[in-house]
């Protein structure tokens, strides 16, 4: 007998605005294009594509191209997608590993 699987939907796990921010976040910080569209698509489901579309002013049909895993939208789609789900950019200095200084011999 078989077993049935079910599909594995990460966007289910993404439950509440806390959830999602951080794994939108954790995404930007690792600076992958690829992961920061990947992290967008999956709260834009989580949330309802349909609504963050409509609040993008895009249609659905565009927002799953841009965010799909060929997509590659152009920085003033993001930004809509970004609005549209109540997020905003921050920009950060990237923390710079410092090597301990030497003491001068006297």
């Amino acid at each position: 007998m078989a077993k049935k699987t079910t599909r594995f939907d990460a966007a289910t796990y993404l439950d509440s605005e806390e959830r999602q921010v951080a794994y939108i976040t954790a995404a930007l910080e690792t600076g992958d294009a690829d992961f920061v569209r990947d992290a967008l698509g999956l709260v834009a489901r989580a949330r309802g594509m349909a609504e963050i579309a409509k609040n993008a002013g895009l249609n659905r049909e565009s927002l799953y191209k841009a965010l799909g895993e060929s997509g590659n939208p152009e920085f003033a789609t993001v930004m809509r997608i970004v609005r549209a789900l109540g997020l905003t950019l921050s920009a950060h200095p990237v923390p710079t590993a410092r090597s301990p200084k030497r003491r001068r011999a006297a």
